[in-house]
């Protein structure tokens, strides 16, 4: 289907959407100028990760398109924990936590939007702002009526909780109408009319789409706003997007180097090349469609072009090429890249040797003593490009070549790491 409104035509050819309300209406909006439409973020830690990075590219392609994105920050509603895919109560976060956590956050979201005061200009708003401010029982008595019991209890984040029997406090059971509440209150703020989320948000968002019909007074009428959500993202092997067996793919540099950032995208299974290029980069669709059709060996060079993009946009050009230019040496030239992880250890250690297995689990290559071991006796672990086959080994002047201030450990074929000597 074809619609009046880019940015609709761009998300459903680049495979965003899942559901909307009201896909006519949202399309007339759209056609009538500049729009506002927010997605909501909460502070759970201090970076996303690639999970989220369909829902920032949403707010991208509305910029690109004219429109106003808002990234909501959850600085009040990360204080009670959206029950919403979990099968536990969140930790409670305190609120020097919260406001750390909103800052490394804010940090990522300026690779992708353009902030300013411009009427296309993105805007960062915190609902701590007003959720902080509640009065408890006049909240209830303005909002409470428009919720149900009998309708919350049919959402499947309750359902799945309580099928599972694992509690759901009454505090997690506000949390949907204090989602629904940010949307009223950025429609009023802000003349917000979308709200946009992953597919596991959409009961949410839809209460915050009928609050605002029956409490927002537009012309006589409740306001018509609009909830649109993207479908959950697993690989084609059914993984889950932004977790792997090593840990979370954040987005910060800090928690993720811009290499090992690179080289999750390079590694992508060949069928959802494709997909990944039209969600995650901005290359017109034509050439995705010709990268998408490269068979066998030739399939490696769209994944070089999609990690070097997706890296590009999340961490600039000059790591892109600087994590490109690793791989290259490490992968074809059996040489290194100056943007490998890397530890250092002073000459007086190295001196009395220090043990392989300590050094796989510094360097990250591994995550326990355990794991080392078995990596060795696997015949996984190598040094400088040599398959270390005793668990005992020691690191020692002597493992150095000459001339050389470090040595390159792997695990396996994809993941190494520096060690240098200091001074």
């Amino acid at each position: 289907m074809t619609y009046k409104s880019e940015f609709l035509n761009i998300l459903t050819e680049r495979g965003f959407v899942h559901q909307c309300s009201d896909f006519d209406g949202l399309d007339k909006k759209l056609s009538k100028g500049v729009q506002s439409a927010y997605i909501g973020f909460d502070a759970t830690a201090d970076s996303l990760h690639v999970g989220s990075l369909v829902q920032i590219m949403m707010l991208y392609w509305l910029q690109q398109t004219g429109h106003k994105p808002i990234t909501l920050m959850g600085g009040g509603t990360t204080k009670v924990g959206d029950p919403s895919g979990k099968d536990e109560s969140r930790k409670m976060l305190t609120e020097t936590d919260i406001e750390k956590n909103i800052s490394g956050i804010g940090l990522i979201f300026g690779n992708y939007l353009k902030y300013g005061s411009g009427r296309a200009d993105a805007l960062m708003v915190n609902n701590a702002d007003w959720l902080d401010q509640l009065n408890y029982i006049d909240f209830l008595r303005d909002y409470g009526p428009h919720f149900t019991i009998n309708r919350m209890m049919t959402f499947e984040s309750v359902k799945l909780r309580l099928e599972r029997e694992q509690p759901l406090t009454f505090l997690e059971f506000n949390y949907m109408i204090l989602q629904a509440y940010d949307f009223v209150e950025l429609a009023k703020r802000f003349g917000t009319i979308l709200q946009m989320g992953g597919s596991d948000q959409w009961g949410n968002i839809i209460n915050g789409v009928e609050l605002g019909r029956r409490t927002i007074r537009e012309d006589g009428e409740g306001a018509h706003l609009f909830a649109l959500t993207a479908p959950l993202l697993t690989t084609a092997s059914g993984a889950k997007m932004g977790k792997t067996a090593d840990g979370a793919i954040w987005l910060n540099a800090d928690k993720l180097p811009a290499y090992d950032f690179w080289q999750y995208w390079r590694n992508t299974e060949d069928a959802d090349v494709g997909r990944f290029l039209k969600l995650f980069t901005t290359l017109p669709l034509d050439e995705i469609a010709r990268l998408e059709a490269l068979q066998g060996a030739e399939i490696n060079e769209a994944k070089k072009v999609l990690a070097f993009e997706v890296t590009k946009m999340c961490h600039g050009k000059q790591a892109a090429e600087e994590a490109a230019d690793t791989a290259i040496k490490v992968f074809e030239q059996g040489s290194v890249g100056a943007d490998l992880p890397s530890i250092t250890i002073n000459p007086a250690r190295l001196k009395s040797g220090v043990p392989v297995i300590d050094l796989l689990v510094e360097t990250g290559l591994a995550s326990s003593k355990g794991e080392a071991r078995r990596l060795i006796k696997g015949g996984g672990a190598k040094l400088n490009g040599q398959p270390i086959s005793n668990p005992d080994h020691t690191l020692e002047p002597s493992s150095f070549l000459k001339g050389s201030d470090y040595v390159k450990l792997s695990a396996g074929k994809k993941k190494h790491a520096l060690v240098k000597v200091q001074g």
